[in-house]
């Protein structure tokens, strides 16, 4: 699942006359960058002719809300940059939805971004807009290049901006004329940068006085916590979190984005916490010291910031030292990257492994008995016979039919509510994509172009509502034309089902107001494009359609799944029939 780049991709070694666009092909192709999601314009036709020349893997998609999007999976899977392209005006402000997802959610991306003839910008020029300042906000960062013999400092700078510290995205803004310019570049000019062409690219260690404060308050504990967040994966920090873990007996719960950071199976695993939770809010609740490690501590992973206790020491680790406060203030700080974090508490700690394991025998006990009754609570909706079906019955199939080295793509809204709550990750890994940067419905489809382009032939499925696919049906042409392989179900409830689901809450039974969609079958139009596709209503049907669809080879699969229609049903984990919601807050 995480392709390497080639190192025959090097830089050219003699003198060589090229566009600045066919620069940015070679110094891409160097960086060992994957398949470039974009739609061309004038202002980038020297790389679109560059990328020909190299051979290089271009994706043509019909949205470039598609392409970033497509892209930030990619990236998520792989572990390296994502890269997309678009032209000036439209195509570049397209790109933002997905550039705030990757920032927000410390994925690398280099996206370029074409833009006016700097001899004639400002004279409206055709699509010309003031674009830069759109996308700076919604980037890590932004570079003009403002000459086509900087072109390989520049690219060289976006990789080192994108993998390094908390990874995010960057634009490359390159006008018409630097693209279009021919350049005589030096032996070595176009020489990548090594070190920054996957995540993390580089590691930094906590201080020694932070790191003993945090061992005094683990040594001190009997009911410890880790919460673990989407910082994991950036750091790769998997062994390191399950070793610390398993040495001091302590549970770890995740955020959504964070699932997958350890197994869901995993005896210590105390699931997803915060909004919604199977134990994990129970064991906060009771917790003596609480450790976060690679997690934002964000309105959805603290109940809008009431979840943690008052009082009890927190150990906040994270790579952005600006996040240390800015919802929580920590008794102890740990700035550092996870891995090398974890590692570090796990050595200072080791004096006192044997000695917590004892103690904390009865913590252990209770996350598996916990465990059991939930799933024992659980297990009428997660086996209803229910028709239209009950979503907690797909999210079930879903676990049975998941080989465990696989990708589960979760678009925003109920997709990511009902999966972050119920999927179950059978390795540690990112096995599990969720775009909670930004939360946009319409990431699924995308998502499920990227993730099956970089997952090394492992079973790819996704999860979108109607309304997300409804976003982004048109590039289902595209996934077809690339006859990628993946599963996408769409969970049909024929409504912006959240929204539904909170008009129902605060207002009551048929005070719906411009959530309910027509009735589509989205099987038959999925079979126009070319797909393999099947409309599922009897519950009895869904594992097997599952796992057929997962073994379906030569395109992509659709499920389209009819699911309850009862906005008292749509939320996970809650009734909103019984649900008290004030007005300004949101149970999910």
């Amino acid at each position: 699942m995480n392709p390497q780049p080639d190192p025959s991709h090097g830089g050219v070694t003699a003198p060589a006359r090229m566009t600045g666009g066919q620069a940015l092909a070679r110094m891409l192709q160097a960086h060992g960058a994957g398949p470039v999601f974009g739609m061309a314009g004038f202002q980038l036709l020297p790389f679109y002719e560059g990328v020909r020349t190299l051979g290089m893997t271009h994706v043509l998609i019909n949205d470039e809300r598609t392409g970033v999007f497509a892209a930030d999976a990619w990236a998520r899977v792989s572990g390296r940059p994502g890269t997309c392209d678009a032209t000036l005006g439209p195509g570049a402000t397209n790109l933002v939805t997905g550039l705030v997802e990757a920032l927000n959610a410390g994925t690398p991306l280099v996206a370029l971004a074409g833009n006016a003839n700097r001899a004639h910008a400002g004279k409206n020029m055709t699509q010309e807009g003031r674009q830069n300042e759109i996308l700076a906000p919604a980037c890590k960062a932004l570079l003009r290049v403002e000459s086509a013999e900087r072109i390989p400092e520049l690219v060289r700078r976006a990789y080192f901006i994108a993998t390094s510290g908390r990874p995010g995205p960057v634009v490359l803004d390159v006008p018409e004329d630097v693209a279009h310019a021919e350049v005589d570049y030096q032996a070595g000019d176009l020489q990548p940068a090594t070190l920054a062409t996957s995540i993390p690219a580089t590691r930094a260690r906590p201080d020694a006085r932070s790191l003993d404060a945090a061992a005094t308050l683990l040594r001190r504990a009997k009911r410890p916590i880790i919460l673990a967040g989407g910082g994991v994966h950036l750091s790769g920090a998997y062994a390191a979190l399950q070793e610390l873990a398993e040495a001091q007996s302590i549970p770890v719960a995740h955020t959504i984005s964070g699932k997958g950071s350890i197994a869901c199976t995993h005896p210590l695993s105390a699931g997803l916490f915060g909004r919604y939770s199977r134990i994990a809010n129970d064991l906060i609740a009771r917790a003596d010291c609480i450790v976060a490690v690679g997690c934002k501590l964000g309105e959805i992973a603290t109940r809008r910031y009431a979840l943690l206790p008052p009082g009890v020491p927190l150990i906040h680790m994270d790579i952005v030292a600006e996040e240390f406060g800015r919802t929580t203030v920590p008794q102890v700080a740990l700035w550092c990257d996870a891995r090398e974090g974890l590692a570090d508490l796990q050595a200072a700690l080791a004096d006192h492994a044997a000695e917590a394991r004892t103690a904390r025998d009865g913590l252990r006990r209770e996350v598996a008995e916990r465990t059991a009754t939930w799933r024992q609570q659980s297990a009428a909706r997660l086996q209803s016979d229910a028709r239209p079906i009950d979503t907690a019955r797909l999210m079930h199939e879903i676990n049975g039919a998941m080989p465990a080295e696989s990708v589960l793509v979760a678009d925003g809204g109920f997709a990511g509510h009902w999966s972050g709550l119920l999927y179950d990750t059978r390795r540690a890994g990112r096995g599990y994509v969720a775009d909670r940067g930004f939360a946009s419905i319409g990431y699924g489809l995308p998502g499920c172009i990227g993730a099956a382009m970089a997952s090394g032939g492992a079973a790819v499925c996704g999860l979108t509502g109607d309304a997300g696919f409804n976003m982004t049906l048109g590039d289902l042409e595209t996934a077809r034309r690339l006859g990628l392989d993946f599963t996408l179900v769409v969970i049909n409830n024929a409504a912006s089902g959240y929204v539904k689901a909170l008009q129902h809450a605060m207002y009551g039974a048929g005070h719906y107001q411009s959530s309910d969609l027509h009735e589509l079958d989205y099987a038959a139009i999925a079979r126009q494009f070319g797909c393999r596709a099947e409309r599922i209503e009897d519950p009895a049907r869904l594992g097997r359609a599952l796992r057929e669809s997962l073994a379906h080879r030569g395109g992509p699969s659709i499920l389209d799944v009819v699911v309850t229609r009862d906005p008292a049903q749509m939320l996970p984990a809650a009734d909103s029939r019984t649900l008290k919601v004030d007005k300004g807050d949101r149970p999910a």
